[in-house]
């Protein structure tokens, strides 16, 4: 933990804040000092484990968390607290029942990661229509240094152009993906919302699925969305699609998905969320010899310039706050 000043007269901020798990946002190589600007004094916690919340938020005016879960037992006892500042989209880990009974405001953060996330989009599209991986453990294992001609082509390569696009979640990323996608020269189709209305310029989820060559997930965590994309969806695909998952884990049947890729029913996939984060006690996607599929850690949304915006939009939620005005707010 650090605690920090910037108040000339070493009088405590009337906002003083405290952030519960600033190791989840800053690795040391960020620059804080937007969060001084609006707030004098802050008490910067690496981690908080949920029997240190309460002690931790004590008589602090504006509480700062990306995953650290903020309950309505935390909240009604929480009496200083007059804004809960997220440091991410997603609002599932905060009581906003609660906090609306307790005129506490609440802000999150949008659009800040956006780069960051199409750009993972395309490196797992691309290193698997590519076979990067299988081209970098043939190089380990001596299969090119052996080989009779001067190019190893045991894998198949694809090109992007020309193939077609599936999307589903057409906000803020999926948006942003479509535009990328069409500067490779691929075609996109967009899905129907899920449990939404069928539209001219969408398709039905079973409809497109057949269509497409990438299946790319943008949509958020809900009841309608909870394992969409099961061993039904994965068999309508044709046997080289690929699927991409930088949504949430939960959108996606992890069992399903990984007895689709041994059998061959689908390409390959690229998924960078699991279920349940870190995966502790295991998960299907994690067993040996799952073939051309790649897994990362949750690290789409994780640059360095995304994770500054970050600080910078809960500094401006902050200062918004301060003078009255409404940003961000989700309460």
């Amino acid at each position: 933990m650090s605690e920090h000043s910037g108040c000339e007269d070493g009088k405590e901020s009337a906002f003083s804040g405290v952030l519960l798990d600033v190791a989840t946002i800053d690795q040391g190589d960020l620059d804080l000092s937007a969060l001084d600007r609006v707030v004098s004094q802050w008490r910067y916690y690496s981690h908080t484990q949920s029997t240190e919340v309460l002690e931790r938020i004590g008589d602090a005016r504006i509480v700062v968390t990306n995953k650290v879960v903020l309950g309505r037992p935390i909240l009604e006892q929480s009496h200083s607290v007059q804004l809960i500042c997220i440091a991410a989209t997603g609002t599932n880990n905060v009581d906003l029942d609660a906090a609306r009974e307790r005129g506490i405001a609440v802000a999150n953060v949008v659009r800040y990661a956006t780069p960051a996330v199409v750009q993972h989009v395309f490196a797992l599209m691309l290193a698997l229509t590519t076979r990067l991986p299988d081209y970098q453990r043939a190089i380990a294992n001596g299969a090119w240094q052996q080989h009779e001609r001067f190019c190893l082509m045991d894998y198949p390569i694809r090109e992007l152009a020309g193939r077609t696009l599936g999307i589903v979640g057409y906000g803020e990323l999926g948006q942003a993906v479509a535009r990328v996608a069409e500067a490779f020269g691929m075609r996109v189709l967009v899905a129907q919302r899920p449990a939404g209305p069928a539209t001219e310029s969408r398709w039905p989820l079973e409809q497109l699925l057949p269509q497409v060559d990438v299946l790319s997930l943008h949509c958020p965590l809900t009841d309608a969305t909870r394992s969409l994309i099961g061993a039904r969806e994965l068999d309508l695909m044709n046997p080289e699609a690929l699927l991409i998952n930088t949504a949430r884990g939960g959108i996606v049947d992890e069992q399903a998905l990984a007895d689709a890729l041994r059998r061959g029913s689908i390409g390959g996939a690229g998924v960078d969320v699991l279920i349940t984060e870190p995966p502790r006690q295991g998960n299907p996607l994690l067993a040996p010899g799952i073939p051309n599929l790649i897994v990362t850690p949750h690290i789409a949304w994780a640059s360095r310039e995304a994770r500054q915006r970050v600080v910078e939009e809960i500094a401006a939620n902050i200062a918004a706050f301060q003078t009255g005005t409404t940003r961000n707010r989700v309460d």
